[in-house]
């Protein structure tokens, strides 16, 4: 119990994502600077380690889209939340079937935590490839923002309408430190922010992502200033629901929220209603919101594993279309995530999309 001591520091009381952000990224202790969470050994498997077909689906994207804005002689991409650098490895080894975008092509990480930066530069081993914490270095050509379960993993706030007040929930640190749940009522800041969001009026429990809409604002902030757009790939629900969807896993099994604190990892559903509304109040366009199974079918995902399972012994091809049914199953992932874009480029026709 006396562990908990370490992720409350100088309050004793916190907001649901003050205190899911020590947990997850203090420097010393939280969860992604502490250990390794990928993996078999470790607590979660995202879709580039399921299968490299997901990670050249996303390739595809990157190119088709260059390709639609007319082959700009310099585009910037930029991986948020790049995890253990899976996803770009592939990414790099692809692009370079396509020489004309492979040389207007830059290459950014957005990674705060310096633990997996470490583990990124090991894997990747790349030296035109950059790290960056801001977007500052990004200039000359239109910008292409991609994340896969990249939003989910930033810590969000929770409210209940009670009466006619917005109560906000806090997590405080007993004496004998045992962590309690409470609620108080809320800034005037918070509930006019809530408040002035259509697809949150009607719900009495609200989940509210102000740390990820912080960072989406300077994404768009530079979609702005050079044209551009962002893929986001996340599980999540389409429209808003009165519900906690606060979760942990801890070695691929579910966890009780407060138990295994900064050995566990924590995440939300994204409500994409909300994120669409976010975007279009921030005058980016968004296409209609799909699901991976969608998604990676529309970019020829079948297509391609039947290409690469003709040279494949009979195991290897079973290994191949059980990690593709994982892909794509409507039981699995293929409905719980979905793929969001939002733009300000002129072309309304987007490989995947359509």
């Amino acid at each position: 119990m006396k562990s908990n001591l370490k992720f409350f520091k100088r309050s004793k009381n916190l907001s649901v994502d003050k205190f899911f952000k020590n947990v997850l990224y203090d420097e010393k202790y939280g969860y992604y600077n502490s250990k390794y969470p990928f993996g078999e050994k470790g607590d979660f498997i995202t879709a580039p380690n399921i299968s490299i077909l997901f990670s050249e689906m996303i390739a595809i994207w990157i190119v088709s889209t260059w390709e639609s804005l007319g082959k700009p002689k310099k585009i910037n991409i930029v991986e948020l939340g790049p995890g253990d650098g899976s996803l770009i490895k592939t990414l790099i080894d692809t692009f370079k079937k396509f020489p004309e975008f492979d040389k207007s092509k830059k290459i950014y990480l957005y990674e705060l935590s310096k633990s997996l930066k470490k583990i990124q530069k090991k894997r990747i081993g790349n030296a035109k490839v950059f790290w960056i914490n801001n977007f500052k270095k990004l200039r000359n050509g239109p910008v292409i923002f991609f994340g896969n379960e990249f939003f989910d993993a930033i810590p969000i706030k929770q409210f209940k309408r009670e009466k006619n007040y917005l109560m906000e929930k806090h997590y405080t640190l007993r004496k004998d430190c045992k962590i309690i749940e409470n609620f108080k009522i809320s800034t005037k800041k918070n509930s006019r922010v809530i408040n002035s969001y259509k697809t949150l009026k009607k719900l009495k429990f609200i989940e509210f992502p102000e740390s990820g809409f912080s960072e989406l604002r300077k994404v768009i902030k530079k979609i702005s200033e050079l044209k551009g757009c962002i893929l986001l790939i996340d599980y999540g629900y389409f429209s808003s629901q009165n519900k906690n969807t606060l979760q942990s896993v801890f070695k691929h099994q579910k966890n009780k929220l407060l138990a295994n604190l900064g050995r566990a990892d924590i995440t939300s559903l994204v409500n994409f209603s909300l994120l669409k509304e976010f975007f279009l109040k921030n005058d980016l366009k968004v296409e209609n919101i799909i699901s991976q199974r969608e998604f990676l079918k529309n970019m020829g995902i079948l297509s391609r594993a039947e290409i690469i399972a003709k040279d494949m012994k009979f195991t290897d091809q079973t290994n191949l279309y059980l990690r593709l049914k994982r892909l794509l199953s409507v039981r699995s992932m293929g409905n719980l995530f979905k793929v969001f874009l939002a733009h300000n480029f002129k072309i309304n026709n987007y490989s995947g999309f359509n």
